[in-house]
């Protein structure tokens, strides 16, 4: 077994944990046991602790949804289609997990994981211009990003509370979304408009912040929480 492929058993068998347990030393040890590894399985897949297996979680679901848009006809749809695409897929990909996700933003808004919390979320918008083929290299590959990152957090938000039918009320978010950050980045083609850009840019005090109080009204146990101590 390789170590991404170590890194993969044990995340699929700690998540079904993450919900009783949250991101936690315990959650990791258990899903190594369920998975039939030994008890260094942890140290060895994760040497800096619960934040490796939270970064894991992160890029684990980014390499799940462009392998699911690998397989969808992308070359057919026009660009806002295939950010849509994505986006959904991406959610798609967490469905089986959205109480671990709900954790893992809990565990992020913590004041010390902010900093991990904005990489993963510039890495996953990353991967979701890079699946719908965006080669741009100037300040438009930055601010492309930076209001992707602003409908994925909020979606993320109303997609963790959506009790629609198939989710339909998050896409039906997702495209008012993506249709007003579409016509600001037209309006800022220009450099004379770029403080129009920036008032829509995700502040990350604010969504830190934002984290915090959604993940207090959900009831989550600080206690558990704070169990990050190395592995």
């Amino acid at each position: 077994m390789t170590i991404d492929q170590l890194r993969d058993a044990l995340l699929l068998a700690t998540l079904p944990n993450v919900t009783f347990d949250g991101w936690s030393l315990q959650a990791l040890r258990d899903g190594a046991d369920q998975a039939g590894l030994d008890s260094t399985a942890a140290l060895r897949a994760f040497p800096g602790g619960v934040a490796d297996a939270v970064a894991h979680f992160s890029a684990w679901t980014d390499a799940e949804t462009l392998a699911r848009l690998d397989a969808q006809p992308l070359d057919a749809l026009k660009v806002r289609e295939k950010i849509a695409l994505a986006v959904r897929t991406h959610f798609e990909v967490l469905e089986p997990h959205r109480e671990a996700k709900r954790r893992q933003l809990s565990y992020l808004a913590m004041p010390q994981n902010v900093g991990l919390g904005l990489k993963l979320l510039y890495a996953t918008v990353d991967s979701l211009w890079f699946a719908a083929g965006d080669t741009a290299t100037d300040y438009n590959h930055y601010t492309k990003r930076a209001l992707l990152a602003a409908v994925v957090s909020s979606a993320t938000f109303y997609w963790l509370d959506d009790q629609s039918d198939d989710h339909a009320e998050t896409w039906a978010f997702v495209d008012r979304r993506l249709a007003d950050v579409m016509s600001v980045g037209k309006a800022t083609a220009s450099l004379g408009k770029l403080g129009a850009l920036l008032s829509h840019l995700p502040s990350p005090v604010r969504f830190a912040r934002q984290i915090r109080q959604r993940s207090g009204s959900a009831g989550i146990d600080a206690t558990t929480l704070n169990r990050t101590e190395a592995v």
